[in-house]
């Protein structure tokens, strides 16, 4: 069994070009230091063949855990807010009679933003299912 190391830390992969996405992400780095390294996909290089294709990671908010599971959408945002002392009014978002709605709000609301920043029409999304 592989055994990682134990200053392994989840990797956080965002959209660095997007302002709400930047301020979200200014905070959690002020709130979770020690737990979680942050990675704008825009540095990544082509030599990266671990993680998901850079469309997939500009879709939705990817969490990388140190354990190399992923996490994608709510679930990875639902995980790296709870490193904080605000994790609590995050978790709720999971509770089964909640998860349905709030993912497909959090999912609306992604493509939304995708769609708008990149220019990407319906069919786009269609084509290229997140990870």
């Amino acid at each position: 069994m592989e055994q990682k190391s134990k200053d392994a830390k989840d990797t956080l992969y965002y959209d660095g070009t997007c302002p709400l996405c930047s301020k979200e992400i200014s905070l959690l780095k002020k709130l979770i230091k020690p737990h979680v390294n942050f990675s704008d996909i825009h540095t990544l290089t082509e030599d990266n063949h671990n993680i998901p294709k850079k469309q997939a990671l500009l879709r939705r908010l990817h969490l990388q855990q140190a354990n190399g599971s992923w996490l994608v959408g709510l679930d990875a945002n639902v995980v790296v807010w709870s490193y904080t002392k605000y994790g609590i009014l995050f978790k709720g978002l999971r509770l089964p009679i909640i998860n349905r709605m709030a993912d497909a709000a959090y999912n609306w609301w992604a493509d939304k933003r995708f769609q708008k920043r990149y220019q990407c029409s319906k069919s786009c999304l269609k084509n290229d299912e997140p990870s």
